[in-house]
């Protein structure tokens, strides 16, 4: 995988993974590992909406026959409040039924159990490439270019790699552009279980603006902020 590659796309993004048969579960988790900054991993569809309400999470798989709640349930619910995130469906099972609930969860891809590392990562690369609109490059402004592939800004001609957080909170900007973005929202997806101050986040944004376009970042008051895109 070199530093262009789609994949690389989901480096410093978080997956979860439902999947009640354990040894199946350890040897997804451990290829999802090589992708993802973060991989966490639950038994079933309520343990998987529980987690799901707790941390904010950029692709699903779940498999679909689990105890307590089956995988596309578990979907159907999330799906009342997230219409975005990519979800990878990995199932034993095969019947039209099935496929048709799938479709109508607007799934990004689904995948016959036993698979290989190919299948796998094919699936992967199509919910990177969703995670950025399909798009290679992003225009920010006329003079302003992000590519998501190698993490770089491209302004007045020249290129500016951002840091691991830099590019994660870039991106998520953009996934909510011209939406108000709170800073319990942030907290939520940059650290998960941790509480920096929000001096860690506006020293994050500081960097970010001094890159890009400066005013693209608005503040709201008292609030947190929010990226202006047309």
């Amino acid at each position: 995988m070199g530093e262009f590659s789609i994949i690389n796309l989901l480096s410093d993004k978080k997956i979860l993974y439902a999947e009640d048969e354990k040894g199946i579960r350890q040897n997804i988790i451990e290829v999802l590992e090589l992708f993802f900054q973060k991989v966490d991993a639950v038994e079933n569809g309520l343990e998987a909406i529980e987690k799901f309400s707790l941390a904010t999470y950029d692709v699903l798989m779940f498999d679909i026959s689990m105890p307590h709640m089956d995988g596309l349930e578990a979907i159907k619910e999330i799906r009342k409040t997230n219409k975005k995130i990519p979800i990878i469906i990995l199932s034993a099972h095969t019947e039209q039924a099935y496929l048709w609930r799938a479709v109508e969860l607007k799934i990004t891809k689904f995948i016959t159990k036993p698979c290989n590392k190919e299948i796998m990562t094919n699936a992967l690369e199509q919910a990177a490439l969703e995670l950025v609109g399909f798009n290679t490059t992003i225009r920010l402004t006329n003079d302003c270019l992000y590519n998501p592939y190698n993490k770089t800004v491209c302004r007045d001609n020249r290129d500016i790699k951002l840091s691991k957080s830099e590019s994660r909170l870039l991106e998520y900007f953009i996934y909510r552009a011209n939406e108000s973005i709170s800073y319990e929202m942030i907290y939520h997806y940059m650290w998960e279980f941790e509480t920096p101050s929000k001096e860690a986040i506006k020293s994050i944004v500081k960097e970010l603006r001094r890159k890009i376009d400066k005013v693209l970042i608005k503040n709201i008051y008292g609030v947190g902020y929010m990226l202006e895109m047309e």
